[in-house]
């Protein structure tokens, strides 16, 4: 004790304040805020590429909300400590306990409609005059400059109506629409089995895993929960014949032991998300986010045009 005593004197009044002030960062970072750089166009146009957003964490304790926007660690690098895995960012779509089904495009929860989301984009066919660039289009829309890729004089960007109609008034283009809904097979889709026939517009139905569920463990369900067994809550599971076998114990029923989420990316056709690999496990989650504070467009190396702070999400 005498010995500590005499190192913090030792350090001095400067020594002592730098030490309170990272004791302090450090406990605003674990408990109050931090912050998430966007790299990718998920969420786009609700969040573009090198907007730094504000990550509230103050939500695990108080509760998040269907529709917010949510910060967590990749569920799919679970070969990497938690704080090595990257941060992604999406829309919370579906609380622990919901049944999520999307009908052509359309997102039902419990049986009712839900969105669409501000922001939210689908893919549109924009095609160029003759030799023109595609850059003033993606200026317009915000988009990374070289995004996508123009064939025969058109070009396929996330768009909404409200972005559509920007580029028919302030560019060049000849025709701005909305394509038909490109469905990836349910091969590529969790669980990744033949007795789940669903694809990215028509998924589910799907019960969203959470904490005390009791569920039925088979062949037929098995790819629905190996992955939250196996990966998320640590259990030796392994398949004898026709049994199912969870810490070499046989068992027709497994309780989950935590809440899980279902998210979306608001870019629905440009988004890799808890269609692909499931849900986030409540431990991977680091926070809700609602505040861009600044954004940073590297394919013009400069500021992004607009106001900022800048509100997104549910407020």
């Amino acid at each position: 004790m005498g010995f500590a005593r005499n190192t913090w004197r030792a350090l001095g009044p400067w020594g002592r304040a730098l030490v309170r002030g990272a004791i302090l960062l450090l406990v605003l970072h674990w408990a109050v805020a931090r912050w998430v750089i966007v790299r990718s166009t998920s969420m786009f146009a609700t969040l573009f590429p090198g907007d730094v957003a504000l990550v509230e964490r103050w939500p695990l304790w108080t509760g998040l909300h269907r529709g917010d926007i949510v910060v967590f660690q990749d569920p799919l690098k679970d070969d990497r400590a938690h704080w090595r895995r990257p941060m992604l960012v999406k829309r919370l779509v579906g609380m622990p306990g919901d049944t999520i089904l999307l009908r052509e495009g359309k997102l039902f929860v419990n049986g009712e409609r839900v969105g669409p989301f501000p922001g939210e984009t689908h893919r549109y066919l924009v095609r160029l005059a003759k030799g023109a660039s595609a850059d003033p289009v993606l200026t317009e829309a915000g988009l990374p400059l070289h995004f996508g890729v123009v064939e025969g004089g058109a070009i396929e960007l996330p768009l909404n109506e409200a972005l559509a109609g920007r580029i028919r008034e302030r560019t060049a283009a000849r025709s701005v629409g909305p394509m038909s809904r490109h469905a990836i097979a349910a091969r590529y889709l969790f669980p990744y089995s033949p007795n789940f026939r669903w694809s990215t517009n028509d998924y589910g139905p799907f019960h969203v895993p959470a904490a005390n569920d009791t569920v039925r463990l088979d062949l037929y369900t098995l790819p629905l929960y190996d992955r939250t067994i196996g990966r998320y809550e640590g259990h030796d599971l392994h398949v004898d014949g026709d049994h199912m076998l969870v810490d070499g114990r046989p068992t027709d029923r497994y309780v989950i032991r935590m809440d899980q989420y279902f998210v979306l990316g608001d870019a629905r056709d440009n988004s890799s998300d808890s269609r692909f690999w499931g849900c986030v496990p409540a431990d991977h989650l680091i926070g809700r986010t609602s505040l861009v504070l600044f954004s940073w467009d590297a394919s013009r190396s400069g500021p992004r045009h607009g106001q900022w702070p800048r509100w997104v999400g549910q407020r």
